[in-house]
């Protein structure tokens, strides 16, 4: 439960943030229709108006994905093939020690939807359809100073192999991720929106940023491609990397993955900048070889990984 007094300018501040990312903010009634809860939640402990508004919206809602759904579906019948979302509000859940309302659960969540083009039209980018990985970097923006994890994981609204579990602070927040093909095909939708929901109580508690010297000595660059198996998971080994890292190493960022010739199958080549600095002195090409082994041998010993040359 959000406290109106405390939370309204944090919330007034997450608002901001999503509208200046493009988004328009929308206002769905709690109750909706029965298939979105099936469709979108798999929900089966429906929780029934005894005198709806509308024989359609019969029931209340445990999650606002089916509503933005609605909303590009009106919109595109008046010609907009491109549209942004967000909406804030309560979905309701049973839950024997639920509250404010004994036996009913009532959290907060903020869902996003993007559809359509990445971009509006225009001369300084090519067109392209947005895309997972445009409605992450939203999400992340969001939430940032701090980082969020995404972890594969199936939601009932999203495609199986496009979408992803949020995590902050080892706890899950949210999905992220494409609508699924079979919802897309029954809401006659011509191209897959991209969707995140999230707690909005994660949202709003954010933390200020902290204040780090910047270093006046020059950074040493190094490039490392190592060779895993192809089903590896990304996250485990970049977390890994960043845990284990050498005090100079202060960014590791993956710039490549490659398949295919030069590559033994069944594997895959991932490429890492390597940023190492120190606040108070030059690096020494010794220092920076041995950071550099320190993360070759934290990767050999836990994935198994080999040095592409």
């Amino acid at each position: 439960m959000l406290p109106q007094t405390e939370q309204a300018r944090p919330l007034a501040r997450v608002r901001q943030i999503v509208a200046d990312c493009g988004y328009q903010e929308v206002v769905n009634f709690a109750f909706v229709e029965e298939a979105w809860e099936r469709d979108f939640a798999d929900n089966s402990k429906l929780i029934r108006l005894a005198n709806p508004i509308a024989s359609q919206l019969s029931v209340m809602r445990s999650t606002l994905i089916g509503g933005l759904v609605a909303n590009v579906a009106s919109n595109l019948k008046r010609r907009q093939a491109r549209a942004r979302f967000f909406e804030t509000g309560r979905c309701f859940f049973r839950d024997a020690q639920g509250e404010p309302v004994a036996g009913f659960r009532q959290p907060w969540k903020l869902t996003a939807l993007a559809y359509g083009s990445a971009f509006p039209e225009q001369w300084g980018c090519a067109a392209r359809k947005v895309d997972f990985f445009d409605i992450k970097g939203d999400l992340e923006r969001l939430l940032a100073p701090r980082i969020a994890h995404f972890e594969a994981a199936q939601h009932p609204a999203l495609h199986p192999g496009r979408s992803a579990r949020v995590v902050v602070d080892g706890q899950a927040i949210g999905f992220v991720g494409e609508l699924h093909p079979q919802w897309q095909q029954k809401y006659e939708l011509p191209l897959a929106p991209v969707v995140f929901e999230v707690d909005l109580d994660a949202i709003v508690m954010a933390s200020l940023p902290q204040y780090t010297e910047v270093s006046r000595q020059p950074p040493v660059i190094r490039d490392m491609a190592i060779v895993v198996d192809q089903k590896l998971d990304l996250q485990p080994l970049i977390d890994g990397m960043i845990a284990s890292r050498s005090e100079i190493v202060r960014e590791i960022n993956l710039f490549d993955v490659y398949v295919g010739p030069g590559v033994e199958a069944g594997k895959k080549s991932l490429a890492f900048r390597i940023m190492m600095q120190d606040t108070r002195k030059t690096l020494q090409e010794v220092e920076v070889e041995a950071a550099m082994q320190h993360l070759v041998g934290y990767l050999q010993t836990t994935f198994a990984a080999q040095l592409r040359v």
